[in-house]
């Protein structure tokens, strides 16, 4: 420990949305400092001025608050410290622990595979040219002398500094020369006070490089371990094919409930406490496999179980019935969950007109004693059907003295009254056909053509209580999350782990929504 502490920190560049995989790295360091009573920082590795923007920035800044952690002190930024790594880099030159190297991008990577090539030499005077970005100084990097013949090609002399002209969003265009990863993070991470650096496993070949960095200029030597990736089935984890995916209109955009994004998972309903505790699981074993999504979701479920209010809702397929024995519409106070008091109450309109949900009504057989659930029994009186033989009415017949235990069909219904809202509901599928993929994987070839369905229904009047964000169960359909109340309340299909999806069947008689740009209402 440094000073007697533990201090963690999450690096990300900010180029691009976190994935659930950047939220496995946030949970896991900032855990282990809570673990130990220490610290975690949040720091920018913003070392590359081309692919780095402002908004990035706040959204990683936002996404790390919803996983509920706050950084240690201020935001930092590898940026700040780019006139120590300048220090840094002319006394490794005059150390003659790195030399100016002229070669070309193809030239360096054969050089790099010669066994046989010797080092090259060069000198602070084409440093000062670099950092001038002159026209022969652009033609320049700044390469650690490690080896040229290492069997481990990230200790073949890697490059350290690089020119770039493009402007920093923070620096502006002060600089440029700009460090690489391989030099910013363990100099920063020393300096900073990092005790623990822990990194994915993908970065092990980099860890003798990392050491190196740090006894070539003296440094305090911070501790290294390493996680095991995070890959899930059925996920693209490239931010090349997921920007290809938002540029396309393939998804809606990075926070598309499709996408592996932190705000993907949220919009999709994913509790932070499902994402704690599947990280948990995991630890920090260096074991690399494929995760299942059906464990998030399970995990998931028995967290928002158990908290969820309870509504009622009927889709576009519903039929129209009507109940006879029941004079007139009255009401009633029912509790929005059963077994969570907390949650408050709802008014039930119970009425002689009604609607069944039509998946149901194909199962009745005319005479058939039925249970309509928080209310009571019915006797199915008549059955009309079109000459397709789809249902079109039902008549039934009140009978509140049967015993629910003796029935087959125990049905969720909902009152015919003006007060019922109108809803649409989606759901939604993987964006790629293959579980497992690879670097070899042609990811166009396992693209899925459609990943959206939608169903319009029809709910109860308590449903204008929901807020956007808020996560519900629609009685015997399953878990959903208000994306929207304006202008339509639009709610989407939480997983519930089963990996045979109860309702999709059932949106897809309807099939995929039609693609246009934008919103819930988006392309497939």
């Amino acid at each position: 420990t440094y000073g007697g502490r533990v201090a963690t920190r999450f690096p990300p560049e900010p180029n691009g949305y976190l994935h659930i995989g950047h939220a496995k790295s946030i949970c896991l360091n900032f855990r282990i400092a809570e673990k130990y009573g220490g610290t975690c920082n949040l720091r920018f590795d913003d070392t590359n001025p081309e692919k780095e923007e402002v908004d990035f920035v706040q959204s990683i800044e936002d996404d790390v608050k919803w996983l509920g952690f706050q950084w240690n002190g201020d935001v930092r930024y590898s940026s700040n410290y780019f006139p120590k790594l300048y220090d840094y880099a002319v006394q490794l030159i005059k150390d003659s622990k790195a030399f100016v190297c002229s070669l070309s991008f193809e030239e360096a990577n054969e050089y790099r595979g010669t066994l046989t090539t010797p080092g090259r030499n060069s000198n602070l005077a084409n440093w000062e040219e670099m950092k001038k970005a002159s026209e022969v100084g652009l033609t320049y990097c700044l390469r650690a002398k490690l080896s040229v013949d290492n069997p481990n090609k990230a200790l073949r002399d890697p490059v350290i500094y690089r020119c770039n002209l493009s402007p920093h969003p923070r620096q502006g265009t002060k600089y440029k020369v700009y460090p690489t990863y391989d030099l910013a993070c363990p100099v920063v991470d020393s300096i900073e006070g990092v005790t623990h650096a822990l990194r994915t496993s993908e970065y092990n070949d980099r860890n003798d490089q990392y050491k190196w960095m740090i006894k070539a200029l003296g440094l305090r030597m911070p501790f290294l371990d390493d996680f095991s990736r995070l890959n899930m089935e059925y996920t693209v984890m490239s931010k090349r094919k997921l920007t290809e995916f938002v540029n396309s209109g393939k998804v809606w955009g990075w926070d598309d409930p499709r996408m592996p994004t932190a705000r993907g998972l949220i919009r999709r309903g994913v509790h932070v406490n499902a994402m704690w505790e599947f990280v948990k699981v995991q630890g920090m074993s260096k074991v690399s496999n494929t995760m299942e999504w059906e464990k998030i979701w399970n995990l998931n479920k028995k967290i928002i179980d158990p908290i969820a209010p309870r509504y009622t809702c009927v889709d576009q397929f519903r039929v129209p019935v009507t109940l006879e024995g029941l004079a007139a519409t009255s009401y009633d106070e029912r509790p929005l969950h059963k077994k969570n008091a907390a949650c408050g109450t709802k008014k039930v309109a119970f009425a002689p007109k009604m609607f069944l949900e039509e998946q149901d009504v194909v199962l009745l057989a005319e005479g058939e004693e039925i249970t309509m659930l928080d209310w009571g029994n019915a006797i199915v009186k008549s059955i009309t059907k079109d000459a397709s033989g789809k249902p079109t009415a039902v008549t039934l017949t009140l009978y509140l003295e049967g015993d629910f235990k003796t029935t087959k069909q125990k049905l969720s219904w909902l009152a015919d009254i003006e007060a019922n809202v109108p809803i649409v509901m989606h759901e939604f599928d993987h964006l790629i056909t293959e579980r497992n993929i690879d670097k070899q994987t042609d990811l166009d070839s396992v693209v899925r053509e459609v990943t959206e369905y939608k169903l319009e229904g029809l709910a109860e009047e308590a449903i204008k209580a929901v807020k956007k964000g808020d996560i519900i169960q629609f009685q015997r359909r399953g878990f959903f999350i208000c994306d929207a109340v304006e202008p339509v309340p639009t709610f989407f299909y939480i997983p519930d782990g089963h990996l045979k999806h109860n309702h999709l069947s059932a949106f897809a008689r309807w099939g995929p929504p039609p693609c246009h740009a934008g919103g819930a209402q988006g392309p497939c």
